[in-house]
C-alpha cells in the first residue's frame, strides 16, 4: 500500500491545561484533540524502561530529522500511528517520573518572522517530539528546557505547541519560527484554551519561574524590527498570524471554552484579542475538561447539528477528523503511579467515552495495539468509531439513545476508577504495576464492551430507517 498522506499538513487540533489550583481536586490537568483525518487509526502503547549499552540515535521517516539520545530511556506511554511510514507521531503520554507531554498544537508564523528565520526542513516537528523529550526528563520544566534545546540546535520544520505538565506545574511551549522559542506557566489558579494559533502574549523576561525563552529572542526582534508595538513584548503578536482565516477557524473555539469557563461576555467569536490565560467562575473538574474538548458549540446557533443559518460557520472543537482525544490528569497526594490517569478517547470525541488508564501501567489491552486500514472489528480504534458512523445517519432518532448509554458507561467507569484507587493504596510497591494494569484493562474492556451493545442497538434500530422500507398491512 502506497501512503499518501501527510500529517503535518492536516493536523489541527484542540488543547486545554488547567493549573492545579484551578481544579476541583487539586489536579493538574492537559488535554488535547488529535485531529488530522476521519479515519486513521491510533494505537495505544507502553514502552518499558530500557538501558542501551550504546548511544541510541533517532532517524525521522517523515522528515529525515535526526539527533543522538541518550542511552537511558524512562518507561513511557504514547498514542502512535498505525503505521510508522510517515513517522510515529506518539502524541501523547506519562513516564515513569509522573511527567505529562501532549505535542501538538499545530499554529502558524507570519512571514516577516519566517523571513528571517525559516522553519527547517528536516528539524523536528510534531512527529518526534514526544519520542525524544518524554522518556528523558523528570519534570515538566525539564520538558520545557529539552525541547527548546533541540529547537534551538536542529531547528523544528513546524510551528508548533506544546503542552507540559506534572503533580505541580502546567507548560505551554511555543516555537514561533525555525528556532525560536518561549514557554510560560499556566498559574495555578487559571486555564487555558488553545485553538491552532500562537497563544502566548507578554513575556515577562525577569520571571524565569513562569517564562523560559531562547536566550537571545529579545535581541532577534530587535535586530530585525519585528515588533510593531516594542514598548511590550508580545509573542503572540510578533510571531503569529492574524488574519480572517484565524477569525473563522481558531478563534471561535477559544472563544466558547472561554465562554463556557469564564462566564458570558460581549467578546466576539472572532476577536484577534482573546486573552491566552483566564481565570475560571468555578473549580473546574474532569467532566469540564472532557466536555469541552467533546463540544461543538452547543447551546449556540454554531453547532453543526442545528439547522441555524450559521450551523457551519466555525470548526467544532470535536469534529469527525478527531484520531483520538486525551486528557492527562495528575491527582495530588498520591504516589505518581496511581496520581497519573490517561483518560483516553479513541476516534471521535463527543461520539465515544474517556477510558482512564493510571500512569503505573506496565502494558495496554490488546485491542488498543492493534488497528489498520480498512476497518477491523477488533481495535479499539474502531471500536469506538463504528458507533459513531452508525449514529451520524440518524441522529435525530438515534442521539438520545446514544447519548443515555455513552452516560452509562461514563458513570460505571468513574465509579470503577474512584474503587481502584481505594483499593490500590494497599498494595505494596512490588504488587502495583500489575494491579494498576490489570484494574486499567478492567475499565477499558467496559467501556469496549459497552460500546459493543451500543452499536449492536444502533444497528437493530437503524434497519427501520432504509428507503427501501414501507408500510405494510401486517395482514398482508
Amino acid at each position: 500500500m502506497t501512503l499518501q498522506y501527510n500529517k503535518a499538513s492536516l493536523s489541527a487540533c484542540t488543547s486545554i491545561l488547567v493549573g492545579r489550583k484551578a481544579s476541583i481536586d487539586g489536579s493538574t490537568m492537559i488535554g488535547r484533540n488529535e485531529d488530522a483525518k476521519a479515519s486513521w487509526p491510533k494505537h495505544f502503547v507502553v514502552h518499558p524502561h530500557e538501558e542501551f549499552n550504546e548511544p541510541q540515535k533517532y532517524v525521522s521517516n517523515e522528515n529525515g530529522f535526526t539527533m543522538e539520545l541518550p542511552q537511558i530511556r524512562y518507561k513511557y506511554s504514547a498514542t502512535p500511528e498505525w503505521t510508522d511510514k510517515e513517522g510515529l507521531f506518539e502524541e501523547d503520554g506519562f513516564n515513569e517520573f509522573g511527567v505529562a507531554m501532549s505535542a501538538t498544537e499545530s499554529a502558524y508564523s507570519n512571514q516577516a518572522v519566517l523571513g528571517v528565520d525559516p522553519l527547517v526542513k528536516d528539524g523536528i516537528g510534531e512527529e518526534a517530539m514526544v519520542t525524544v523529550v518524554l522518556p528523558y526528563v523528570k519534570t515538566a520544566r525539564e520538558g520545557v528546557k529539552r525541547l527548546g534545546e533541540i529547537v534551538e540546535k536542529y531547528g523544528t520544520s513546524e510551528t508548533n505547541g506544546v503542552l507540559f505538565s506534572d503533580q505541580k506545574e502546567v507548560w505551554y511551549f511555543e516555537n514561533g519560527s525555525g528556532h525560536y522559542w518561549v514557554a510560560q506557566r499556566i498559574p495555578d489558579d487559571s486555564y487555558a484554551v488553545v485553538a491552532n494559533q500562537l497563544a502566548i502574549q507578554e513575556i515577562d523576561f525577569n520571571d524565569p519561574d513562569n517564562f523560559m525563552f531562547k536566550l537571545d529572542i529579545q535581541e532577534f526582534v530587535n535586530d530585525y524590527n519585528l515588533n510593531a508595538t516594542p514598548q511590550t513584548f508580545n509573542f503572540r503578536k510578533i510571531f503569529g498570524t492574524h488574519d480572517q482565516s484565524d477569525a473563522i477557524y481558531s478563534t471561535p473555539r477559544v472563544w466558547y471554552g472561554q465562554q463556557q469557563f469564564s462566564g458570558k461576555t460581549d467578546e466576539s467569536p472572532e476577536s484577534q484579542e482573546l486573552d491566552f490565560i483566564k481565570k475560571a467562575d468555578r473549580l473546574l473538574s474532569i467532566d469540564d475538561v472532557q466536555g469541552y474538548l467533546s463540544s461543538h458549540f452547543e447551546g449556540t446557533e454554531f453547532d453543526p447539528l442545528n439547522k441555524s443559518a450559521n450551523n457551519k460557520r466555525y470548526r467544532p472543537i470535536s469534529l469527525a477528523k478527531t484520531q483520538e482525544s486525551h486528557v492527562l490528569q495528575i491527582r495530588p497526594d498520591l504516589k505518581p503511579e496511581i496520581a497519573g490517569v490517561q483518560w483516553l478517547s479513541m476516534g471521535v470525541s463527543s461520539q465515544s467515552v474517556y477510558v482512564p488508564f493510571y500512569m503505573g501501567i506496565t502494558d495496554t489491552p490488546e485491542e488498543y495495539k492493534i488497528g489498520k486500514l480498512p476497518y477491523d472489528e477488533k481495535s479499539a480504534y474502531w471500536t469506538f468509531k463504528l458507533a459513531g458512523v452508525l449514529l451520524d445517519s440518524h441522529y435525530p432518532e438515534l442521539g438520545t439513545m446514544f447519548k443515555e448509554q455513552q452516560k452509562s458507561i461514563n458513570i460505571t467507569l468513574r465509579k470503577m476508577l474512584r474503587d481502584f484507587d481505594i483499593k490500590s493504596l494497599s498494595k505494596d510497591d512490588d504488587q502495583l504495576p500489575q494491579f494498576l494494569t490489570s484494574a486499567s484493562q478492567e475499565m477499558a474492556k467496559t467501556a469496549l464492551d459497552g460500546y459493543k451493545e451500543l452499536t449492536a442497538k444502533l444497528i437493530t434500530q437503524s434497519t427501520d430507517f432504509s428507503p427501501l422500507n414501507f408500510k405494510t398491512d401486517m395482514n398482508l
